[in-house]
């Protein structure tokens, strides 16, 4: 497909706003309890921004947030309240709790990185020997890491986030019994559309002392999905299976002499593989949904989204 407009950034003045926040890819309004996030087409990767938008992300991202927070919503309370357009999500002010939840449901990623230099216990968790890559766990894991504002988050344990006051117990108690159960659903969500969930992060806040999820949840921004019908002959045969994620960027990056350290030069990515993590974006919202994203086909994008909560704004105030 032919990737569209896109929208690196947004800088608007709304009445009655508190505050903003511009996160990696995310603009952020507040307005008291409330707050605005706006999806741009920025993209992150290894802590750092980089330099070009990639056309239709941001709207096919918060679509997909939206579409999973809703899906989970009577399981777990989140923070989203409405959509009032397909780069915009509005919700419920959160007090953030420092500490990620990182579930995996097999050995992939960082935490096999760990294991296979010799690790047995990791975040607290103790784990057999004998394990190969790709292997599932018999029940999901949870690896938690805090939550930096800079920098790059830290694996910690159960015992430390309690020991340093992180988190009081009873509410980490909740979190975890948040974080299976939305793991469950999400696993089960994926497999009817011929997907392995494999791992994924959620975050959680406070909203009138009650714990409650924050953010997007299931996306490939967050998750690792892998296809069910390659997943066992592939992994059998020794060679890595496909997955639909973020990764093929950090490849992409890594195979061209980039991985975030200091003194390297970020390369620049040629407008042919832009396109690509375009239809992987839209290619997974497809499989996971069942239907196409509303996509910016305009190249009024900041005009629309400033109307847009110019409008929410008003109904909610009259």
């Amino acid at each position: 497909m032919s990737s569209g407009f896109a929208i690196e950034g947004t800088s608007f003045q709304f009445p009655g706003q508190t505050g903003f926040y511009k996160g990696k890819v995310r603009d952020v309004y507040f307005f008291g309890k409330t707050m605005a996030m706006v999806a741009t087409d920025r993209i992150s990767a290894f802590d750092v921004v980089l330099p070009k938008p990639i056309p239709q992300k941001g709207a096919i991202l918060n679509q997909l947030a939206a579409y999973f927070l809703d899906a989970t919503k009577d399981l777990v309370p989140n923070w989203l309240e409405s959509m009032p357009d397909p780069n915009v999500s509005v919700g419920k002010v959160c007090s953030p709790i420092h500490v990620e939840m990182v579930i995996r449901g097999h050995m992939v990623g960082h935490v096999w990185r760990e294991y296979s230099a010799g690790k047995r216990s990791i975040c607290g968790v103790s784990l057999p020997a004998g394990l190969k890559e790709f292997d599932a766990f018999e029940r999901p894991i949870i690896t938690p890491t805090t939550k930096a504002v800079q920098g790059h988050d830290e694996d910690i344990s159960e015992a430390e986030i309690l020991h340093q006051g992180l988190v009081v117990q009873e509410n980490y108690e909740i979190m975890k019994k948040y974080t299976f159960a939305l793991f469950d659903k999400g696993q089960e969500m994926a497999n009817k559309r011929g997907l392995i969930l494999a791992d994924t992060k959620y975050e959680f806040g406070l909203i009138d002392g009650k714990v409650t999820l924050m953010d997007e949840i299931h996306t490939p921004d967050s998750s690792r999905y892998y296809y069910q019908d390659q997943f066992k002959e592939t992994v059998e045969n020794g060679l890595i299976p496909k997955q639909l994620s973020k990764e093929f960027v950090r490849s992409w990056l890594m195979e061209n002499g980039f991985m975030g350290k200091e003194g390297q030069q970020l390369p620049e990515m040629p407008e042919a593989f832009i396109e690509q993590i375009t239809d992987r974006y839209l290619q997974l919202f497809e499989i996971m949904t069942g239907h196409l994203p509303i996509l910016n086909l305009d190249p009024n994008i900041a005009n629309r989204i400033e109307k847009n909560i110019f409008g929410i704004l008003k109904r909610q105030s009259s």
